[in-house]
């Protein structure tokens, strides 16, 4: 935290904390050996009043698993001290898709079908999407609504996008280690 705040006061960092959910249940099925949300805001609240900008990610958002919290979330985090916000819709590239699954079926049976089929809907009919501009985001109708709510909570908060400028004037590439001379 001390290294932070040195670095912060230079704009020379800044600090994004993911939070999933306020409800500790859904954490504890989904990444059982992560910060519980309480641990997190509480990392917002250290950070801000160390002096870092500190902002929080709506991620993964679920669909038809957690999306309806993203309003609570995102006020939750405001209220420790995230100034900035956003999100980022859930990723399944290559076996992801599979273990998700079956972890859908294990913890989340009668929401399995919905959350699949919503994932496939932002995804162009597929579990994932690659491509740049659309694998955060999706595409459609609900990744338009997603986006709107987001919007909307920011200008309600006052609260901006993530990733603001950093002070980058007093970066030095490092001199590589050993005999060989850099050319530039």
């Amino acid at each position: 935290l001390h290294v932070l705040a040195t670095l912060a006061r230079d704009d020379l960092v800044e600090a994004a904390i993911s939070l999933t959910t306020l409800d500790d249940d859904l954490p504890r099925r989904l990444e059982p050996r992560a910060a519980r949300p309480g641990r997190r805001l509480e990392t917002v609240r250290r950070l801000q009043q160390a002096g870092v900008p500190v902002g929080v990610l709506f991620a993964p958002l679920i669909p038809a698993l957690n999306d309806h919290e993203m309003e609570a979330v995102v006020e939750a985090a405001h209220a420790a001290g995230a100034r900035s916000a956003g999100y980022v819709l859930l990723r399944l590239p290559h076996e992801l898709t599979d273990l998700f699954e079956d972890w859908l079926a294990t913890h989340a049976p009668d929401r399995a079908a919905r959350v699949m089929s919503r994932i496939a809907e932002l995804r162009g009919g597929k579990a994932n999407d690659p491509r740049f501009g659309h694998r955060m985001r999706g595409e459609g109708v609900i990744a338009q609504l997603y986006s709107q709510r987001m919007r909307r909570l920011q200008a309600k908060l006052g609260m901006g996008r993530m990733r603001r400028g950093l002070n980058t004037a007093l970066f030095r590439p490092p001199r590589p280690d050993g005999p060989q001379l850099a050319l530039f």
